[in-house]
Parts: C-alpha cells; sequence; structure tokens
C-alpha cells in the first residue's frame, strides 16, 4: 500500500566517498512529484567498518537505503533476505526495511539497465561488447543475460580479469568470450557495445568509432558526454548513458522504498540534468 503523503519516512544513500551522489537529488524530486512531503532523503559517508552500526541506529522511521561502493557486498551478512537477482551478482545497492523491522536487499542496477535499453528501443541484440571488468561489468552481464541471445566478448586487461569475467559468465548463463584490451577497437563493431570503465579509459577509441555505429551504453555521467559517446553521436549512433542508468535504478528504487509505482521518471531525470549542468 503506498505511504501516506503525511507519514515521516526517510531514505538515504550510503558510500564513500559519498558528496558526489546525485540520489539525494533524484529521489526528492520523486517525493516532491509525488506528493511524499513528509519523506526526506539525506546521504552519510559510511564504510564498510562502519556499517553494522549504522544500520542497528536506525529506527522504525526509515524506509530504505541506497547502497554504493564500498558497501555493496559488505551489506549482505546485514541482511535477513536477499533477492535472486542481487544474489547473482553478490551486490545489494537497495535495502528496504519490511513492516516488521526485516532488512531486504535487492540491485536495482541490473533492472536499471534493461529499462534503459528498453528506454531507447534495445530490446533484444544477438550479441554484444562490454569494455572493462569489475563490479559494474558483472552487473553489464546480468543484465545481458536478459536480452542478449548470443556471444558476450569483454575486452580486458590482463588474464585474471579476463578469467574473472569467464566465471561470471558461467556464473550468470551468458557464453562469454574475453579479449585483450589492446584489441578494444574491434568492440566498436558490436550491436551494443557498455563501456563500464573510469573516467578517460575509452577517451583514446574515439577516433576507432565505425562509421555507422549501433549503440553504445556508457555509465558514464559525469564529465558528459565522454569523448566516446561524443564521437559516436556525432557519427549517428545511439547513446545511453550513465545517468538514463542512474534514473532509472533510483526509480525503482523509489518504488520499492515508497509503494508508489510507478516512479516518476522524467521528473527525476529533469532533476538529475539540472545538477550535473550547474556542477
Amino acid at each position: 500500500m503506498p505511504a501516506r503523503a503525511t507519514d515521516g519516512r526517510r531514505a538515504a544513500v550510503l558510500g564513500s566517498p559519498i558528496a558526489h551522489s546525485l540520489s539525494p537529488v533524484l529521489h526528492r524530486a520523486a517525493y516532491d512529484a509525488a506528493g511524499l512531503t513528509g519523506w526526506s532523503y539525506d546521504s552519510f559517508d559510511v564504510d564498510e567498518a562502519a556499517l553494522p552500526g549504522f544500520l542497528d541506529g536506525l529506527g522504525p522511521e526509515w524506509a530504505g537505503l541506497s547502497l554504493t561502493m564500498p558497501l555493496k557486498r559488505a551489506v549482505i551478512p546485514l541482511l535477513d533476505e536477499i533477492s535472486h537477482t542481487a544474489a547473482s551478482v553478490d551486490a545489494v545497492n537497495t535495502l528496504v526495511f519490511t513492516e516488521d523491522g526485516r532488512r531486504r536487499g535487492d540491485n536495482t542496477d541490473i533492472p536499471g539497465m534493461v529499462a534503459a535499453l528498453r528506454e531507447h528501443g534495445i530490446e533484444q541484440v544477438d550479441s554484444a561488447a562490454i569494455l572493462g571488468a569489475g563490479a559494474t561489468a558483472s552487473s553489464a552481464l546480468a543484465a545481458l543475460a536478459r536480452i542478449c541471445t548470443g556471444e558476450v566478448v569483454a575486452y580486458v586487461r590482463g588474464e585474471a580479469r579476463a578469467a574473472e569475467m569467464r566465471r561470471w559468465g558461467e556464473r550468470l548463463d551468458v557464453e562469454v568470450r574475453t579479449a585483450d584490451w589492446a584489441d578494444a577497437a574491434e568492440a566498436l563493431r558490436a550491436p551494443l557495445v557498455v563501456a563500464t570503465t573510469p573516467a578517460g579509459a575509452t577517451d583514446a577509441l574515439a577516433t576507432a568509432v565505425p562509421e555507422r555505429p549501433a549503440t553504445l551504453f556508457d555509465v558514464l555521467y559525469d564529465p558528459w558526454p565522454t569523448e566516446l559517446a561524443a564521437r559516436w553521436s556525432m557519427f549517428g549512433g545511439a547513446v545511453v548513458s550513465g545517468l538514463d542508468l542512474l534514473v532509472h535504478q533510483a526509480v525503482l528504487q523509489f518504488e520499492q522504498m515508497t509503494g508508489h509505482a510507478p516512479g516518476p521518471v522524467d521528473a527525476m531525470r529533469h532533476a538529475g540534468e539540472k545538477a550535473l549542468a550547474g556542477r
């Protein structure tokens, strides 16, 4: 049942560092759009060592938490239950407190990626490429497990990361082939390219964008556009941004924490764009 607008409920994003987070902007915009005048959303710098004490100190007014690095795995032992989606990648970005006080963990990054792609008309692809490895790459693999019918090629640095991506592929039932980062320009010919690397890592690939690129999903949003995304757009390719992902995963968090659905996607995106423009 949706929470009443007069309910005094709290939510927040936790992580370390946390000052850069757009989550307060997005969730507060959602509360305003939904008329939840009694709801508040804050941010707290919390590391792994401080997390158990922080959770134990929360009162019944708390509806949920958004979790970012380095807490997405550290929180799992502190939960009463975890969704299949979160368990599939050993990562929780959403903690909801149930009416009986239980802690339920979920991962909205994965369905958020799928929703962001769907919004841009991408329902299914027959193959895809991932640039990079790590936590975001594993979430991307989990998302591709839902929409990719064929092979995913992961371009990584080093055999250790390559082996890790192959293990994730086996776990998520995705056909994964790994390739060396030195050959990453080949990835740009795929029907869907998912860039999961830190800022600047794909800049050198911008000159290798093909004349008719398909779809690029770049998980970065600040600074934006990346050199790769700008070049991709210039050549007429479709670009899905990190802000698209951030908004869609936050919409799902909002729905779980408040009980209001559908979440106000447009209001949250507008707030995010305005905040980024002001940085």
